[in-house]
């Protein structure tokens, strides 16, 4: 009987996360909004969620679209003008929606955005083209303090988590290098694969997705990635950095708070199925449940956060 009533409270467990999603599914297609070019982490985390919304929504499309530019600020800036329906999307990414607007290079602030569900986050790693002569963090390290301002390291977006990951590394290790910035991870991949820089500050989800075309050699983590498990952590080598960039879903300011609360909810069953859990453990994505109700709290902690590491950084001051 014990047994039985254990097999039956797995299966119900197990049909949580796919009833739960198909009881939030919308009856119109979504419009599921890009920041970034096609490629990157944001892009294949769009493609994670479009192909499993398939499976629980069959009546409905997610409809990935593009506005890549200004490291994702071209987006966030129109993001208002969208209809307010609960059927436009926007893909937001911190810390780039607090850096930006403090940088003061951009038309809109960091209040403008409404996100409603933060859904991932991914590790800082550092990594160089399989081929460089530099198999080892020391190696780095040496090979930036003999030539201080000619190492070359890649990042998606000017003052977005890379960049500050990039100058975060060279105050903790002592070292000036380069940060080059790109439209977005697609973009900066091809110039580290073909070795037009000399690294880059990036993502643990980059790192494995290219794991033979790349090296890596420090991750931003309490400890090593099971799926690099040779790679030590910038806490092991001396410095106390656990940090990354974080994913979610924002929506049009005017968006009204049932539609809001739809959205959370549904983001929240997609995030809890098996699939999704499978396919952003194999991408090394680090899965966050942040919703409508905890978003407040949330906010204010990564705005004081991100407000207090972009001084350190000098941000906005001429």
């Amino acid at each position: 009987m014990i047994k039985l009533k254990q097999l039956v409270t797995t299966l119900g467990l197990a049909l949580v996360a796919p009833l739960a999603l198909a009881q939030a599914c919308p009856d119109k297609n979504v419009q599921y909004w890009q920041a970034f070019p096609p490629g990157g982490e944001s892009d294949l985390s769009a493609r994670h969620q479009q192909l499993v919304l398939k499976k629980k929504c069959p009546a409905i499309e997610t409809i990935v679209q593009y506005k890549a530019g200004a490291g994702g600020a071209l987006m966030w800036t129109q993001m208002n003008q969208l209809p307010a329906d609960g059927l436009n999307v926007v893909g937001v990414n911190l810390p780039h929606i607090v850096f930006q607007p403090i940088e003061g290079q951009v038309q809109y602030k960091t209040a403008d955005v409404t996100p409603v569900f933060w859904f991932h986050y991914t590790p800082d790693i550092l990594v160089v083209p399989e081929q460089s002569p530099i198999k080892t963090f020391d190696d780095f390290i040496k090979a930036a303090k003999a030539s201080p301002g000619k190492v070359s390291l890649g990042g998606s977006g000017q003052n977005s988590a890379n960049h500050a990951a990039h100058e975060r590394m060279n105050a903790a290790f002592g070292v000036k290098t380069i940060y080059v910035p790109f439209k977005g991870t697609g973009d900066m991949a091809t110039a580290v694969m073909g070795a037009q820089v000399d690294g880059a500050m990036t993502y643990t989800a980059f790192a494995i997705n290219n794991k033979t075309r790349i090296r890596p050699l420090a991750v931003a983590m309490e400890k090593r990635h099971p799926l690099m498990p040779d790679v030590p952590t910038f806490r092991e080598l001396g410095v106390d950095w656990v940090d990354g960039a974080y994913r979610g879903i924002g929506v049009p300011k005017g968006t009204s708070a049932a539609d809001r609360k739809k959205l959370s909810d549904m983001w929240m069953a997609l995030n809890n199925d098996p699939e999704m859990k499978e396919l952003a453990a194999k991408s090394g994505f680090e899965l966050v449940n942040v919703g409508v109700d905890q978003m407040d709290a949330f906010m204010r902690d990564k705005v004081k956060l991100y407000t207090e590491g972009a001084a350190r950084l000098n941000l906005g001051k001429k």
